[in-house]
């Protein structure tokens, strides 16, 4: 279950027994209202009901223990309350209308508590990304050196993924935002489809087009998967930020308050815990997934195998993801950057870095591709395995010297070559954001 460490109140309240009761017996008073409007039960019944439904969760959970039945429980409570209209009281509904309609409710309002997270980090990563758009720092394949970038370009990246996590969830957060008061198996036998159309309006919802007995768990599924693709991108950005600060790179870190310590043992540590918990949160998240698929396999028109599930499902991974989303925005409006520790690295390996500006240039001078590729490969990996500058290289191999000047050479060496695009890739992710 969610834990206080990895909750925000807020999000944790949205599961809490108060307010799913308080849904419970919202639903039912709307319900009643529904009905006296359309003259199903007496007027007199529904103005009861509104007015004196209420319950007690420790008298529930008393009546529960003899009915075995939660939602009975919840009913008789407010029987009890309501006095001789409870009669009226669940008139025609079944239990699954109530539940499901609330749930849907509960998701719907987990997924605004997202999106404003969501928000956050975005604004977040786009003030940062603009930060060091022109900052240069290497660009990685492999774990491997390829060429130069700059960290707002890295930055600008993974801000368009949140961009389109944020319209992934938009659309999920719609197709969740479906209730049904639709009666045993679905058929509105006992229940006026005027009713449902009342309620489901006053709550803010559109009614599921066929509700079977349940709301098919297929929206429910393509919600939570959506939820695991958002935790992956936290922890590709999370794994971004753990490599980044290894000591060997040291390029950024996490910001270390005043206080704080890294190890019991070593008084030298700052260590990227915040990144390193996102990934653990992140598989955590991910893993209600595969819950959530296997929820949409029910027998006929409903069982509860899936209630057990989203008891624990729908708090825990909507809770985590919401907290999740508001460390990593932390995280990234504190993190350190180095931009000297950056550049430094770029040149660590030699140079080598700017090997495909020279294949390129004699190729263009008219030597042959794959010879000008063995060439340069042979150069650069005695840069790899003996530590030598790769432009000095260049510059006493009389097969390139024939082809390209020392002015020619050094030309090709320039970091800035490389971010003559940065200004066009800037305008475009970000236009997105301008046009939203």
């Amino acid at each position: 279950m969610a834990i206080d460490r990895y909750s925000r109140a807020e999000t944790a309240k949205i599961w809490s027994d108060e307010n799913r009761l308080d849904l419970w017996k919202k639903i039912e008073c709307l319900v009643a209202k529904a009905q006296a409007k359309f003259s199903i039960i007496p007027m007199k019944a529904a103005q009861d009901i509104c007015r004196l439904a209420d319950y007690q969760i420790s008298r529930i959970k008393e009546i529960e223990l003899i009915t075995q039945h939660e939602f009975n429980a919840f009913l008789k409570n407010l029987s009890e309350n309501i006095g001789p209209s409870a009669a009226y009281l669940h008139h025609g509904m079944t239990s699954s209308d109530v539940l499901d309609t609330t749930l849907s409710i509960q998701l719907t309002q987990a997924a605004d508590a997202i999106l404003i997270q969501l928000e956050k980090l975005l604004a977040v990563l786009k003030r940062r990304a603009i930060e060091f758009k022109d900052t240069v720092c290497s660009g990685r394949t492999h774990g491997i050196h390829a060429e130069p970038m700059t960290f707002g370009l890295k930055l600008a990246s993974h801000w368009a993924a949140f961009y389109r996590n944020r319209q992934r969830l938009i659309h999920a957060r719609k197709e969740i935002a479906v209730g049904a008061i639709s009666g045993t198996v679905g058929t509105y036998a006992t229940i006026d489809p005027r009713v449902e159309n009342y309620v489901i309006k006053e709550l803010g919802l559109s009614s599921e087009t066929i509700s079977t007995q349940i709301i098919p768990r297929d929206r429910h599924a393509i919600f939570f998967c959506t939820l695991a693709v958002i935790a992956s991108s936290i922890e590709n950005l999370a794994t971004e930020i753990r490599h980044l600060q290894r000591s060997e790179v040291r390029e950024v870190e996490e910001r270390f308050d005043k206080g704080q310590t890294g190890s019991s043992a070593m008084p030298h540590k700052r260590n990227p815990i915040k990144c390193e918990n996102l990934t653990g949160l992140s598989r955590l998240i991910r893993s209600g997934c595969i819950a959530a698929l296997e929820n949409v396999t029910l027998w006929h028109e409903r069982d509860i195998s899936h209630s057990s599930v989203e008891r624990v499902l729908c708090p825990d991974v909507t809770i985590t993801l919401d907290f999740a989303l508001s460390r990593l925005a932390e995280v990234m409006d504190g993190l350190v950057v180095y931009p000297d520790k950056m550049l430094k690295n770029i040149y660590n390996s030699g140079g080598i870095i700017f090997s495909q500006r020279i294949l390129l240039k004699l190729t263009e001078k008219g030597l042959d591709r794959q010879k000008s590729y063995h060439l340069i490969q042979q150069l650069s990996h005695a840069c790899w395995q003996e530590g030598q500058n790769f432009l000095h290289l260049c510059q006493q191999n009389p097969e390139i010297r024939e082809i390209l000047s020392l002015e020619e050479l050094e030309n090709l060496f320039d970091v800035d070559f490389y971010l003559k695009q940065i200004p066009f890739i800037f305008q475009r992710v970000f236009e997105a954001d301008i046009n939203s």
